[in-house]
């Protein structure tokens, strides 16, 4: 029986996770999320000003990495890319936390009414000259107006691209394929548009005054990274598990692992460019986000973000083996998603602390429970997704394509 013949014979129910594992998957997911929910909870009792950092921390850190994995799934539609089927799946499952998303932004109002997290929205901002001349864009109504029209688009676009891939497990309809394909290249100009405004808002908005203009790109790209990560833990459990057979093999998981190193020199490109632009340039608007990050203890953080996002994944990931290796892609795949949190750590958080990072065990609480509850939201949405739906588009009609890869 060919390749092709074998992949019309599956059936949803023949890619769906066993009982046992769905029900230790669904339990997991709650357990993360309970967890989270107790660790921000204490967080938010110990020190309330730092929580709303932290906070903001781990919903970017969180929302990027949902978002990393629509873009991804949108690049391979665009690309119409055979064999990153499997793949798909998981990156449609890691966009099922865009909904909860949404809740997720809705604290940050709040902390913003109480402690100003973005400073420009208080009122003794007012006569900020400089500020001024922003005001048409740093208001806090279109600022907040923004908001619901970012998370309208991503959530418009993550439930297009799923609901067409459910449907075809259910009908086999090639057509379905057509669909997404043709929706990928205006979705991926939607989520540069999107991503980068956002990017601008809730982040590079922290110090109002600062302002690069490839800043989006360089949000992109990490997402992309830690969403490329969270995908090669997926893969590398299912298919330990043996519930993949030839559906995504050791060559498919190279490739992610391929993507994941190429992403990352990709960030560290942007990184070093805008860091060099910015010292050529020398304007005091854009060296003070450097000037902060290079001074106490801040610059510590600074060098361990250029170590584990860009050094240690380089020569770790470099060789073709380590690319195939379960255990050490595994164990980089986990180390990336800590290097993002770093990123996220190392944009925002000194614009709470300027003097310095200040470990003390009262603010490691207060930071792991910022993490903690949008990352417990995370693993309960893509164990949802996960425990109820089929591992792997089980019609698409590039499954023969997929099952066929090998490397040269």
């Amino acid at each position: 029986m060919s390749a092709a013949q074998e992949t019309v014979q599956f059936k949803p129910e023949d890619a769906m996770m066993p009982d046992a594992i769905a029900k230790r998957t669904r339990a997991g997911g709650m357990a993360a999320l309970g967890l989270g929910a107790v660790l921000a909870g204490i967080g938010l009792f110990t020190d309330a000003h730092r929580f709303a950092f932290s906070y903001l921390t781990g919903f970017t850190w969180t929302l990027t990495i949902g978002l990393g994995a629509l873009i991804f799934i949108l690049i391979m539609q665009l690309t119409r890319t055979g064999w990153s089927i499997a793949a798909r799946r998981q990156a449609e499952w890691i966009t099922g936390v865009l909904p909860y998303a949404v809740l997720l932004f809705i604290p940050l109002y709040f902390f913003n009414q109480k402690f100003h997290v973005w400073e420009w929205t208080s009122p003794e901002m007012a006569h900020d000259e400089l500020l001024q001349k922003k005001t048409w864009w740093l208001s806090p109504n279109f600022f907040w107006g923004r908001a619901v029209l970012y998370f309208a688009v991503w959530l418009f676009l993550s439930r297009y691209m799923s609901a067409k891939s459910r449907r075809q497990d259910q009908t086999g309809d090639p057509r379905l394929t057509h669909d997404m394909q043709k929706m990928a290249a205006p979705g991926v100009l939607l989520m540069a548009l999107t991503l980068s405004a956002a990017a601008f808002d809730w982040i590079m908005s922290l110090m109002p005054h600062w302002y690069s203009t490839i800043f989006g790109l360089y949000i992109f790209s990490g997402g992309l990274v830690a969403a490329l990560a969270l995908i090669i833990l997926g893969t590398i459990n299912l298919q330990r598990q043996g519930l993949y057979g030839k559906v995504s093999t050791v060559e498919h998981r190279h490739d992610l692992g391929k993507l994941m190193f190429g992403f990352t020199v990709f960030w560290t490109y942007i990184a070093f460019s805008q860091y060099f632009l910015i010292w050529y340039a020398n304007i005091p608007e854009e060296t003070v986000f450097f000037r902060a990050r290079g001074e106490g203890t801040w610059m510590i953080v600074s060098k361990l973000l250029v170590i584990s996002h860009f050094v240690f994944p380089f020569i770790v990931l470099l060789p073709r083996t380590t690319k195939r290796h379960m255990l050490i892609l595994g164990a980089m795949a986990t180390w990336m998603l800590f290097a993002h949190y770093v990123d996220m750590y190392w944009l925002i958080m000194p614009v709470h602390s300027e003097l310095g990072v200040g470990v003390t065990f009262a603010n490691l609480m207060v930071d792991l429970g910022g993490v903690a509850l949008p990352a417990g939201v995370l693993m309960f949405a893509i164990s949802r997704r996960a425990s109820s739906e089929p591992i792997f588009p089980v019609r698409d009609p590039r499954l023969a394509e997929t099952m066929r890869l090998e490397q040269l």
